[in-house]
């Protein structure tokens, strides 16, 4: 999976497992919406108690996600805290009429999860278009961004790295 071999690059300093396959909780499901309320997920996500000490629990789903006031999300974390939540359904380029392409899908998958990582480690939204914690509010936000912090939230993540060690 991208997502594990990238975490570490940007990560060195941090553990992070990466759950697949989470069993979705029924409450999270918005039958009118027809998406799931990604903070219900979240927290079941924050419930996991994994056998191994690590610093950081990701979770990946390929439901649709939401917050409310928003039409969906790519992701969502505690912030800060240890949990994150990243969604492949709207990173396929399928969903928006596109052939499918696995490299396309790896490289924002990648993104959206250093992005809630990020988060989980009290970084906020930046407002440098090609730095990985830009909000994404569109798939062309994602598509546009690095996989990399710009210089200020770099410095950011480090000094929050080095206080939780």
């Amino acid at each position: 999976m991208p997502i594990k071999e990238g975490l570490p690059k940007v990560f060195p300093k941090t553990t992070t497992l990466i759950v697949g396959n989470l069993p979705l909780p029924e409450k999270a499901f918005d039958k009118n919406r027809r998406q799931y309320r990604s903070n219900q997920i979240l927290a079941s996500i924050q419930s996991c108690d994994p056998q191994k000490e690590v610093d950081r629990i990701l979770g990946v789903v390929d439901v649709d996600i939401f917050v409310p006031d928003l039409n969906f999300v790519f992701g969502e974390a505690t912030f800060p805290g240890k949990a994150a939540l990243i969604s492949l359904w709207r990173l396929k380029p399928e969903f928006s009429g596109e052939p499918a392409n696995v490299k396309l899908l790896a490289e924002r998958s990648v993104k959206e999860a250093i992005h809630e990582v990020g988060h989980t480690l009290g970084l906020k939204h930046c407002t440098r278009s090609s730095c990985v914690m830009f909000f994404s509010n569109s798939i062309f936000d994602t598509d546009r961004k690095q996989r990399l912090f710009c210089d200020e939230c770099y410095l950011q993540a480090a000094i929050a790295i080095d206080c939780l060690k």
